[in-house]
C-alpha cells in the first residue's frame, strides 16, 4: 500500500490529539468533579450547618456539577467525532490506494 506520508503524519497528529483529549476528560473526573461531590457530601454530612451550606449544596448540583459533566461530555463527543473522521480518512486513503493499483494494473497490462 502506498501510504502517504501527509496522511501518516495526520494520523500521527490526531493519536496524539486523542490521547491528549483522554487525559483532559480525565482531568475534569477527577480534579474538578470528584472534589465537588466530595464537598457535596462532607456539607451533608454535617460539616457545614445552616442556611449557606444548604445554598451552596443546592449551587453546587444544580450548577457546578451539570456544566461540569457536561464538559466532559463534550470532550468525549469531540473524541468520538474525531475517531470516526480518522476512519474516513483511512478509509479514503485506501480507496485512493486501490484506484490508483487499479489503474495501474489496467495501464501496464499485456496482452
Amino acid at each position: 500500500m502506498f501510504s502517504n506520508p501527509l496522511i501518516r503524519l495526520a494520523r500521527a497528529v490526531l493519536e496524539n490529539v486523542l490521547s491528549q483529549l483522554t487525559q483532559q476528560k480525565n482531568i475534569v473526573a477527577e480534579l474538578a468533579l470528584k472534589p465537588m461531590n466530595l464537598m457535596v457530601q462532607q456539607v451533608i454530612g454535617g460539616v457545614w450547618i445552616g442556611k449557606g451550606a444548604d445554598a451552596f449544596v443546592q449551587e453546587v448540583q444544580s450548577l457546578c456539577i451539570p456544566q461540569t459533566r457536561a464538559i466532559e461530555a463534550t470532550i468525549g463527543v469531540l473524541g468520538t467525532n474525531l475517531v470516526q473522521a480518522r476512519e474516513r480518512i483511512e478509509r479514503a486513503d485506501q480507496d485512493v490506494n486501490r484506484l490508483i493499483q487499479g489503474r495501474l494494473f489496467e495501464a501496464f497490462r499485456f496482452f
